[in-house]
């Protein structure tokens, strides 16, 4: 497999229709419209991040918009918290994931009630049971709706204070309890074989199910993949997937590839997607997500693209390049710029802080050509912003 006769040679250029393809960024309405087209997305994505940075448009909707034209937040409500098509729960991050992929979260739930959570060490049986009983009693709640909390420190930055909240998200985590409603970052807990009508839950997946699983979901979603980007901050399934991908290999279902500028780190392709290297997609603009699953892997991103993403919230002022939250723009397959937008929502404006061109972006003819398109999709995502 390591010889440099069985590896086939990738261009960047090519491996880029080939992702671009894989998430759906080459046409333009690939889901259709509504919640269907919220179930879809989610569904073919695998995942979409949630985060709460409310600069702009939170991550989870930006994603979806991305994908899906007419967009609108009801949607993902409606497939949440009324047709249960998707559900939350943790995957690199806190992300909506298909409900018909459940299964394969129930392990990671069933560890979590034998060994608790590193983040919740200090949750207490009484709190547990007092939440629960809540819920039991009284159907659905959020954290607003206990009153009878004694604050307490932090363990952590992002810790809670309120003892309630972090048994909440202990039972959460052990999917005793599942979130069948948001509005914001306000989360609506409730009992999960409750919220999915469950006589009994589903039997969870095997070891091997899961790894089959996280390979198939890159294959679906990245087209060309490594070992890191299949495992992206789940450096355990690392040796389980590697075993996996010499299987594929073995029997011709995955091909060694070559991809230009990777040096000595390995990367694989399904034979079929390799056609797609071929195939020019639609030149369209669009305004990502640092969240989005084409920026969220960093170093993957910069192999191939040429653009080092950088998120500067966190960064000191005088230290940032980009700006505080700034938003790679795609046109065609070429990352061109990186915008940092804030949404003024008293006076219905988006605010373009500093407009940075990086790669082709940066030669003066090009944009010429560039800017105006940019701005057009910029008008469009502003009317999505304050859109209600």
């Amino acid at each position: 497999m390591s010889s440099a006769d069985k590896l086939h040679p990738l261009t960047k250029a090519a491996a880029r229709r080939i992702w671009l393809a894989a998430q759906r960024l080459d046409t333009r309405t690939p889901f259709g419209q509504g919640p269907h087209a919220v179930a879809s997305a989610v569904e073919h994505l695998g995942y979409v991040q949630i985060d709460t940075i409310n600069v702009i448009e939170r991550c989870h909707h930006h994603i979806l918009w991305n994908r899906i034209p007419e967009y609108r937040r009801a949607d993902l409500r409606q497939a949440q918290s009324i047709e249960k098509s998707v559900f939350e729960y943790w995957t690199h991050a806190l992300s909506y994931v298909p409900a018909k992929d459940l299964r394969f979260f129930i392990p990671a739930m069933n560890r979590h009630r034998r060994e608790g959570h590193k983040w919740l060490s200090s949750v207490t049986p009484a709190d547990l049971r007092k939440v629960l009983k809540l819920i039991r009693r009284d159907g659905p709640l959020t954290i607003r709706d206990i009153e009878d909390d004694v604050l307490v420190d932090k363990e952590h930055l992002w810790a809670s204070r309120k003892p309630s909240k972090r048994a909440l998200q202990l039972a959460f985590y052990t999917g005793v309890l599942t979130i069948s409603e948001r509005n914001g970052m306000l989360k609506t807990y409730e009992l999960m074989s409750r919220h999915f009508g469950w006589d009994k839950p589903p039997k969870g997946a095997s070891p091997r199910e899961v790894t089959a699983y996280l390979l198939a979901r890159a294959l679906r979603t990245q087209g060309v993949v490594s070992i890191d980007s299949i495992c992206h901050l789940d450096a355990p399934s690392k040796a389980a997937v590697r075993r996996l991908v010499e299987a594929a290999v073995r029997r011709g279902e995955l091909v060694p590839i070559a991809l230009e500028g990777a040096g000595k780190q390995e990367h694989w392709a399904q034979p079929a997607m390799l056609e797609v290297a071929g195939v020019e997609a639609q030149e369209m603009v669009h305004i990502l997500s640092p969240f989005d699953p084409l920026i969220i892997q960093r170093k993957r991103t910069h192999l191939f693209f040429d653009y080092e993403h950088r998120f500067e919230a966190y960064v000191p002022k005088h230290k940032r390049r980009f700006g505080y939250f700034a938003l790679p723009v795609l046109v065609g397959d070429a990352i061109v710029a990186a915008l940092d937008l804030k949404t003024d929502r008293k006076q219905r404006k988006l605010l373009v802080q500093s407009w940075s061109w990086v790669g082709g972006g940066g030669a003066r003819g090009a944009r010429k050509n560039l800017k105006p398109r940019i701005e057009e999709e910029l008008h469009r995502f502003e009317r999505f912003q304050l859109a209600e």
